[in-house]
């Protein structure tokens, strides 16, 4: 397939990309800066822009049968209290501009990543970590989550909400756990090369449409 990747240069977005053009898909990625892209290949186009900037966007998306999105609400550490580095709306705003654009480019099929302790799902995480999500400025990645998804609910858009347990970079790709409304729970954990594989695998085989499936570890 031709497919267009946002966030190729972030942890998960750099194994997204390299395990679709292991995959054998032609790759559009949007990028702030070019020479963060490493591989260099014929089915790889790299255009140069911001996500939040509606012509660059759409002239990436172009010719593409799908859009999937790694980005997030970044700080400057892993601490939680770190800065922000993107703007608080940054995962809406791109949203907004996909729905506006994906139409007027024939696209229809759009995964993207979010996280297990959005919406409903808040209820099911630790209660440490909901502590953290209400005092720290993990707050505003887990509100932009939440809002780009219900911008994506009501759209006709064959979305997916993929939410993983907590990231972590390490480790081989492994088979996921699956889970819908805590069941069965999740583990804590998955690693970026595990949540990489699930979405292009949902994606070549068309599964969980308009679903929020969480995933994590599977022991």
């Amino acid at each position: 397939m031709k497919i267009l990747i946002l966030g190729a240069t972030g942890r998960t977005g750099q194994h997204l990309l390299e395990q679709a053009l292991q995959r054998g898909h032609q790759v559009h990625v949007l990028v702030r800066d070019k020479s963060k892209i490493a591989f260099h290949t014929t089915n790889l186009t790299v255009f140069e822009g911001s996500p939040l900037d509606k012509t660059a966007l759409e002239n990436a998306m172009k010719g593409c049968e799908a859009v999937l999105s790694a980005l997030n609400v970044s700080r400057t550490g892993d601490w939680p209290w770190s800065k922000l580095r993107s703007p608080k709306d940054l995962l809406s705003s791109v949203m907004k501009a996909l729905i506006e654009l994906m139409p007027t480019c024939s696209i229809r099929r759009l995964i993207f990543i979010s996280a297990w302790g959005v919406g409903e799902t808040k209820k099911d995480i630790p209660g440490w970590f909901r502590w953290f999500i209400d005092h720290s400025n993990i707050s505003y990645p887990y509100l932009d989550h939440e809002n780009q998804e219900e911008l994506a609910r009501q759209t006709t858009l064959e979305w997916t909400a993929v939410r993983p347990a907590g990231l972590t970079n390490g480790g081989m790709i492994k088979r996921v756990k699956l889970s819908f409304n805590n069941d069965p729970r999740p583990n804590w954990i998955i690693n970026r090369k595990s949540v990489a594989s699930f979405m292009l695998d949902i994606l070549e085989k068309n599964l969980y449409t308009r679903q929020s499936p969480v995933i994590s570890r599977s022991k």
